[in-house]
């Protein structure tokens, strides 16, 4: 298992929390934050289309683009990903 760095993520405390310090949970919806972001070895330098993918997150793929890098990003899952990369390869798309 790797370890993930959550500390740019933005948490928020449950609203099932209480005000006297009982139990309680902060959850984080924004765990993009904390992805390593990389550009597709296919990329040029001449500002053409790329993409970016994180490989720092289990079980997830996401993929933005590199033009807009603050704009929204599609993740997949692993599996999924992997299938896609996989037809690429084989030019199944």
């Amino acid at each position: 298992m790797r370890a993930i760095d959550l500390s740019k993520a933005t948490w928020r405390k449950s609203s099932y929390s209480n005000t006297s310090g009982g139990n309680c949970i902060e959850v984080s919806d924004d765990f993009l934050a904390a992805a390593n972001w990389r550009k597709s070895s296919y990329s040029n330098t001449t500002g053409g289309e790329c993409i970016e993918i994180a490989d720092n997150l289990p079980a997830l793929v996401p993929v933005r683009d590199s033009k807009n890098p603050q704009g929204p990003a599609l993740v997949f899952s692993a599996a999924a990903w992997g299938s896609f990369v996989a037809a690429v390869k084989n030019s199944a798309v």
